[in-house]
């Protein structure tokens, strides 16, 4: 049988988010496994308690008032590695340090996970958000999930990918509490060669021509040092990474609708449909890096225009100030509307 989860006597979400932002929680409590997990959430659920799942914090933006109802700090830690025809499943517990998680895999020559280098949070959100960075995404490596029912109060194993809806920076998980990851398994290649090089941006750093496969740890160490140079590894001295990451998400439009102007890099995304670059078109919006919010207690980041920045001082309000300007921005200039990538808890545009 499982211990309880364990409760915290500090109230603060700030304290639990990368913005270092949002109010106290009625209660939270802190998860140390699967188990724990489904005690946690179960016992709130029979209250009638809401509840908030906080990995690493790295994807929330919280009000101001905070949350009325119990907050699980998933903590739960555990890898396994399976080898199966020449591949390796490796199973993750929802409360790994992503970036660990990384790191670990290409410390043991394993490939797949290196692009996906230096992004926070927990291994838990990871499908529901289909996480993705330098032309590589969740969805790619993923086989199957544990998830927690809250609706029957059952444990569903390896509930696969291709279940979960996993389509760019979403999932049928993303605003969907019925559900929680408690683990997840991804299939990596075990032939000490990482995933082909799709990003351009990455594959000029290499040196080498994009759907290369290269070291992993040389992949890593050049996308470690990508997200350096735009403040987005995690860096408490460095204000710039007190941001949620990116906060709006690529716009796809029909093509046929995507306005035409120097600047804003543009991808296909199937038939007839176009991604455009959210950061070209802040960007061509007269949004410079570092554009300060009220007060200058927020601001762009001074190495990304995508990423909006605590500077110290501030408030959720002052945060959700800058994205609407932003927002309201972009839809003044080119007609394009801007939607955000973090959850909003106790908050909305």
């Amino acid at each position: 049988m499982s211990s309880p989860a364990s409760t915290t006597t500090d109230p603060r979400l700030s304290a639990h988010t990368t913005l270092r932002l949002g109010g106290p929680a009625a209660r939270i409590v802190r998860a140390e496994g699967a188990a724990e997990v489904v005690d946690a959430v179960g016992s709130a659920d029979a209250a009638g308690e809401r509840v908030l799942l906080v990995g690493g914090g790295s994807n929330l933006v919280v009000a101001d008032d905070g949350f009325d109802g119990t907050a699980v700090l998933l903590a739960g830690r555990g890898i396994a590695h399976e080898r199966r025809d020449g591949a390796v499943l490796l199973t993750v517990e929802a409360g790994e340090d992503w970036d660990d998680v990384v790191a670990a895999t290409v410390a043991d020559g394993l490939g797949g996970l290196e692009c996906l280098s230096g992004i926070p949070g927990r291994t838990g959100a990871t499908p529901v958000q289909n996480v993705g960075a330098y032309g590589v995404e969740i969805a790619d490596l993923l086989v199957d999930v544990d998830l927690y029912d809250r609706r029957t109060r059952t444990v569903r194993e390896h509930v696969p990918a291709a279940a979960l809806g996993l389509a760019y920076r979403t999932s049928v998980l993303k605003g969907n509490d019925d559900a929680i990851v408690l683990r997840a398994r991804f299939a990596l290649h075990a032939d000490g060669r990482s995933a082909p090089i799709r990003y351009a941006e990455l594959a000029r750093t290499l040196g080498v021509e994009p759907e290369t496969r290269v070291d992993p740890a040389a992949a890593r160490e050049a996308v470690l040092a990508l997200r350096r140079g735009k403040g987005m590894v995690l860096d408490a001295a460095d204000h710039d990474t007190w941001s949620a990451g990116s906060f709006f998400t690529n716009p796809i439009l029909d093509a046929a609708d995507a306005p035409a102007a120097d600047g804003i890099a543009a991808w296909p995304a199937g038939e007839g449909r176009v991604k455009l670059s959210a950061a070209g078109l802040i960007q061509q919006s007269g949004f410079a890096r570092g554009h300060a919010g009220p007060g200058g207690r927020v601001s762009l980041s001074t190495r990304h225009v995508l990423a909006l920045t605590h500077r110290g001082g501030g408030t959720t309000a002052d945060l959700l100030a800058l994205a609407r300007e932003v927002r309201d921005g972009v839809a003044a200039r080119f007609g394009v509307a801007l939607h955000p990538e973090p959850v909003l808890v106790g908050c909305a545009l």
